[in-house]
């Protein structure tokens, strides 16, 4: 067995993977990391359409650190993020230290507040420490559909390019960033073009006046204010929902993940895009909606989101509810110590620039942890740190409190001493290693691809 036992363990070299090695390399805290995956780069290597670009801009998206070449667009594609992401490993010399094409498939807590990692070539290693950076767009949701459909379905993770979309009539569900990127493309090269919304949304144009909207906010302004101004920027670029036969959404700006597209509504003025509502039944060819209408779809594609999913750990491990993961300080459980999420939430902006901020942070609370017995959850769980309501954030309140954690260092390295002698001795309680958790996906999915 190699010998890892004073080690951290990063699963996944993703953007934030990549970035949490990073500063635990500036650290001097000692790491492996592996990922599933042929290559580096999450989601911008294995999960995205050759199309695509970032809807924040490069501003917000780099790490801060490590600007984007001075040649990329406002907005980067896809190849040009993957590129940038190896630019970055190489830089700062990561990648002596992934291992590609390592699946794990258990992880469990054992004696002496080890963690034992199996891989899926059988191979068990012990880790001090392990930071789930896995992602959270990968284990595909589906709708459930009432009835059946003749033709195929897919999830937008498996559109790949518009040839797919090529002469059809297509049927795009949801209301996502993924969704009316693929809802234009199908206006420009299918035959009909559908979108189908549950709720509408509030179409946020990608940049205003020539400015990137991500760029517009400020560390000083509240949510609240932040929500003024886009509402005027989309009053002025889009005008009313009603001139777009789209209902007024039924949720507040930025209560759900903003949809940053100047397309969709072009498309849906030019009359390439058909809106529709939310899908009753599927019958053949034929596509039932809830308002009573038929629309006879060759291919539907399905951008309605990915399961949040941890299932390399054991039952009483799994903290996912919902969209959100339980746990205290954005990352941390009251009752285990050496397990951390990170990057399951969702930000209103790049996630580059949080990480690039919060990495440094993170690397001084696994230090701090190598001075107390008690959990780093249990300490802010203490302090009333409060459990996450929503799996969103605001970039800007983000930075805020990491400024405050930062300023307040010595008052919480304090106060995780002065609980750590109140509590006393604290170890993990071992837990058995057991089979995989099965995911609650759509069984068709394989089938309808």
């Amino acid at each position: 067995m190699i010998e890892t036992q004073d080690k951290q363990l990063i699963l996944g070299a993703g953007f934030v993977g990549l970035g949490m090695a990073q500063a635990l390399k500036a650290a001097n805290i000692p790491y492996d990391q592996v990922d599933a995956s042929d290559d580096i780069g999450g989601n911008w290597h294995h999960g995205v359409y050759e199309t695509a670009h970032i809807i924040s801009s490069k501003t917000v998206t780099e790490f801060t650190h490590f600007p984007m070449p001075a040649d990329y667009p406002p907005f980067p594609s896809a190849r040009q993020l993957h590129a940038y992401l190896h630019s970055f490993a190489d830089h700062f010399e990561l990648k002596a230290a992934i291992e590609l094409q390592r699946c794990v498939t258990h992880i469990h807590p054992i004696e002496n507040n080890r963690w034992q990692v199996t891989f899926q070539n059988g191979e068990t290693r012990i880790y001090k420490g392990v930071v789930l950076c896995n992602g959270h767009h990968w284990c595909k949701r589906f709708p459930d559909f009432k009835g059946t459909f003749t033709g195929p379905i897919l999830h937008s993770k498996d559109y790949h390019r518009p040839s797919q979309l090529q002469g059809k009539r297509v049927l795009v569900i949801g209301g996502g960033n993924s969704a009316c990127d693929i809802a234009a493309e199908a206006a420009r090269v299918s035959e009909k073009a559908f979108l189908s919304l549950r709720d509408s949304v509030w179409f946020i144009p990608k940049s205003f006046a020539g400015v990137a909207v991500a760029d517009l906010a400020q560390i000083w302004m509240p949510e609240w204010f932040q929500r003024l101004i886009t509402h005027g920027i989309i009053r002025l670029a889009f005008g009313t929902h009603a001139s777009y036969g789209l209902p007024q959404p039924q949720h507040r700006l930025f209560e759900k993940h903003p949809t940053l597209n100047n397309e969709v509504p072009y498309y849906l003025r030019h009359g390439r895009i058909t809106p529709k509502p939310e899908v009753d039944y599927l019958e053949g060819d034929r596509v039932h909606f809830v308002d009573g209408s038929v629309e006879t779809v060759d291919l539907i594609v399905c951008a309605t989101g990915f399961h949040l999913a941890y299932p390399f750990l054991p039952p009483a491990l799994q903290r996912v509810n919902g969209a959100m993961v339980e746990c205290y300080g954005g990352a941390f459980l009251p009752d285990y110590k050496g397990l951390a999420f990170v990057g399951w939430g969702q930000a209103r902006g790049g996630v580059g620039s949080l990480i690039a901020a919060y990495g440094p942070l993170f690397a001084r609370l696994l230090q701090l942890q190598d001075q107390i017995a008690v959990p780093l959850g249990l300490v802010f769980k203490q302090i009333g740190t409060p459990l996450p309501t929503t799996h969103l954030s605001d970039p800007q309140q983000v930075f805020r409190q990491l400024y405050l954690l930062r300023w307040g260092w010595p008052w919480l390295e304090h106060r995780a001493k002065g609980i750590d002698r109140r509590i006393g001795a604290f170890a993990n309680q071992p837990l058995l290693e057991l089979g995989a958790i099965a995911l609650n996906a759509d069984p068709r999915a394989n089938a309808l691809r």
